[in-house]
């Protein structure tokens, strides 16, 4: 079994310890009331993304969600200001959110910050305020899985949610087989509203990763203002939230496949997960290295500039 699968199918177990340590890392989370700005790159852009719609849906704060290579100058004063930058970065050396936490720190000192890693012995350590370790949900494989669902799980519950029932979700998800109509299509949309659409985003991702295959991600509301042009029988179109209202009938009517279960958002990515596994294998793609991709994407000297 490939490292990828492996780390897949720990997801519930790395969701459950992270639960357990909340009470110990809650005090270096974003605190309700503060105005919080959210970077990553990659998976990690997602997952702010994903996390900074639920937080603001909460009552938490203004939460932005920004690539960190896009952000505007956090915390100059003709910029954008935050009371905390909270940094998503698996492997804490990846350039450009070094950078722009380097660049937060040279432009204000009232501006706190703090970032979720795997690995504290990183660059990141020396740049954040505050350090969230999740070492026992770092990850051999390239593409990333584990980590990001198990950081996500970790700032739901530190937002109030009862997360008893994403954990039995995880578990079936990680166990239910992958379905043929899946595996046989030629192309896969996939749909998220509000929160969910972070997750669409970071699906369609990781099937690209995993398998380089055709896929595509919309916010529900957008999929009719163009691309349903291209459903049609043998593609697929993967919800991963709420559906409008008349959608479902509009995509029967292409005679495109709708995927869409009751699973947690969550717990239904890590389906997407095992698809871009499964898809892999058929096609005889090396997983564990996929094509053009490393661990972490570590630039140049002076390539990112803020």
């Amino acid at each position: 079994m490939s490292w990828t699968a492996q780390e897949i199918a720990s997801q519930p177990d790395c969701w459950q310890q992270a639960l357990d340590r909340l009470p110990a890392l809650a005090p270096l989370l974003p605190r309700p009331g503060e105005s919080v700005a959210v970077v990553g790159c990659g998976t990690s852009w997602f997952m702010a993304q994903s996390y900074a719609a639920l937080r603001e849906q909460a009552g938490h704060g203004r939460t932005d969600a920004f690539a960190a290579s896009e952000a505007p100058e956090l915390g100059s004063p003709t910029g954008r200001r935050y009371d905390r930058v909270l940094a998503l970065t698996r492997s804490g050396t990846t350039t450009e959110v070094l950078e722009l936490l380097e660049s937060v720190r040279g432009r204000t000192a009232t501006t706190a910050t703090t970032a979720i890693t795997a690995d504290p012995a990183t660059p990141v350590a020396d740049l954040a305020d505050d350090l969230v370790v999740l070492d026992f949900a770092d990850e051999q494989s390239v593409v990333q899985t584990r980590f990001p669902t198990t950081q996500l799980v970790l700032l739901r519950a530190h937002l109030g949610e009862d997360l008893g029932a994403v954990l039995a979700d995880g578990a079936a998800a990680a166990a239910a087989p992958v379905a043929d109509v899946l595996l046989d299509a030629e192309q896969i949309s996939f749909l998220g509203r509000g929160w969910t659409y972070g997750l669409a985003r970071e699906a369609a991702l990781k099937v690209r990763e995993t398998s380089a295959w055709w896929t595509e991600s919309y916010p529900a509301m957008e999929y009719r203002h163009g691309p349903i042009s291209v459903a049609r029988p043998g593609r697929v179109v993967w919800s991963l939230g709420d559906l409008p209202d008349g959608l479902p009938e509009q995509i029967a009517a292409t005679g495109a496949h709708l995927e869409r279960r009751t699973l947690d958002p969550v717990a239904e990515l890590v389906r997407v997960q095992r698809l871009g596994v499964a898809l892999a294998a058929r096609l005889g793609r090396d997983v564990d290295s996929p094509q053009h991709l490393s661990r972490s994407v570590v630039l140049p000297s002076a390539t990112v500039q803020q």
